[in-house]
């Protein structure tokens, strides 16, 4: 296998049960993992045989990738359970052109400790592998996480994967509207500028015998600092907050120094209500975001006794127990 093996884990308050049929029946699989579009089981004629699956995942503009694999699951003393898997691609476009893993349920007095670990060897040579490090593993690390945080949204808090998915695109609507508006506002007509009706509206705003010209390059060039701010704190509330905040402040300063804005064309008050709706839409749908920071991704950060074989035991199960 190429590289180091990808490993998510977390921990969810929920029933071993519930866990399993969430993630080993593949209508409920795919609701919840970005990784697959669509997941069917295969006939298995005998019930000791592997489990047959065939997996497809779409990216968009009608590419998608295919692929195959079989799995099997057992349980173990003090009612751990193990589903190990092998999957392989004959698909060109697949970068994986096979792999193995796990998923490990782990009963805990409070909940379940849920994980996976997983491997894969890519296609396309020195370029396959170059890409796979810098680019699709990363990747592949956060969709997993990502994936686990909404799969237990799902399960703690009832918050279905579709709802979860709503809430992401809808957050990161208005949270990157937000970042556009307040990055224009301050490069365009202010650091790059400052154009010369900001110095007027300034000169207005400010006592008399302050220069504008540096009040203007300050504020834009602390718009542009909300806007980075913004996007750093993806998952905070008082970002958003504080654009509402200082979207009142800008606009009232206007104002109250040129009250005839009220009713120019180019009124900065329906710009600032559209604003203002925006942070209230990324507010009102920040609990609802599944984060792959809640996970584990590091083998080392585990509280569970690991040794360095525990990943490759796993895979082995293969050919085991039917799941």
């Amino acid at each position: 296998m190429d590289g180091e093996e990808l490993y998510v884990e977390t921990r969810l308050d929920a029933d071993v049960a519930d866990l399993w049929a969430a993630t080993q029946e593949p209508d409920e699989h795919q609701r919840w993992d970005l990784r697959f579009t669509d997941i069917d089981y295969l006939p298995r004629p005998d019930e000791s045989d592997p489990q047959r699956f065939e997996y497809a995942t779409h990216v968009g503009f009608g590419v998608g990738v295919t692929g195959e694999g079989e799995s099997t699951g057992e349980t173990r003393e003090g009612g751990v359970r193990t589903s190990a898997l092998r999957f392989r691609s004959d698909d060109p476009k697949s970068l994986i052109a096979e792999g193995t893993g796990y998923w490990k349920y782990v009963p805990e007095d409070d909940g379940v400790r849920f994980l996976t670990g997983y491997n894969y060897r890519v296609r396309f040579g020195r370029v396959g592998r170059l890409f796979d490090r810098l680019v699709f593993r990363p990747l592949m690390v956060w969709a997993t996480a990502w994936s686990f945080d909404r799969l237990r949204l799902w399960l703690e808090a009832d918050v279905s994967p579709a709802a979860s998915i709503r809430a992401a695109a809808a957050h990161a609507g208005a949270r990157l509207g937000l970042v556009l508006v307040w990055l224009y506002a301050g490069l365009v007509p202010k650091l790059l500028g400052p154009h010369p009706e900001e110095l007027t509206l300034a000169g207005a705003a400010l006592p008399p015998g302050l220069g504008p010209e540096p009040a203007v390059l300050a504020l834009g060039a602390a718009e542009v600092g909300l806007a980075g701010v913004l996007l750093v704190g993806w998952h905070r509330r008082w970002p958003l907050l504080l654009s509402a905040a200082a979207t009142v402040a800008v606009v009232g300063a206007g104002v109250l120094a040129r009250p005839d804005l009220l009713t120019h064309p180019l009124s900065p008050l329906p710009l600032g209500a559209a604003m203002l709706g925006l942070a209230a839409a990324g507010s009102a749908t920040i609990e609802d975001l599944p984060r792959a920071s809640r996970c584990i991704t590091d083998r080392a950060d585990s509280r569970l006794p690991w040794n360095s074989g525990a990943g490759a035991a796993e895979t082995d199960h293969v050919g085991g127990e039917a799941a």
